[in-house]
């Protein structure tokens, strides 16, 4: 089986995935900060956010995993499926049901999003540094960083 060369992304795409993330994670977190929202849903919102970034690293690492012959059970494979689905689901639902303006329910979807995607951007990022760096890159036991 041939071993895949991992080419090493520039110093471009690295910053400007880590400025996405920073960019929008810190609007959206700005705007609930702001929101003139009860703090229950303003913890709604945050929660989201934060179950949101895990699962879709999450379901990035283990289709990365499964893509390089690395084992992945199908139990965590589809619970990740399940979790970008349905942080999505209750973010919708959540902003259909709140009581603000349309521009404002816009402004938190759009940077939800972009905050998922620059999650994703910048943990493909780290791992393509982690394989091609040398060997160094290794926990004491010899294990990749991933």
């Amino acid at each position: 089986m041939l071993q895949p060369t991992f080419q090493r992304p520039s110093s471009a795409f690295v910053g400007a995935s880590w400025a996405a993330l920073l960019i929008g994670s810190i609007t959206y977190l700005a705007g609930l900060w702001n929101a003139g929202m009860a703090l229950n849903e303003k913890g709604y919102y945050f929660t989201l956010l934060m179950y949101g970034l895990f699962a879709a690293v999450s379901l990035q690492k283990s289709v990365r995993d499964r893509s390089q012959g690395i084992a992945v059970t199908g139990i965590y494979f589809g619970l990740c499926w399940i979790s970008v689905l349905m942080v999505l689901l209750l973010l919708t639902v959540g902003l259909f049901n709140a009581t603000m303006q349309n521009s404002e329910k816009g402004f938190y979807a759009m940077s939800f999003l972009l905050s998922l995607f620059a999650a994703v951007a910048v943990q493909k990022n780290v791992r393509d540094l982690a394989q091609s760096a040398p060997e160094t890159a290794a926990e004491p036991g010899g294990a990749p960083l991933v």
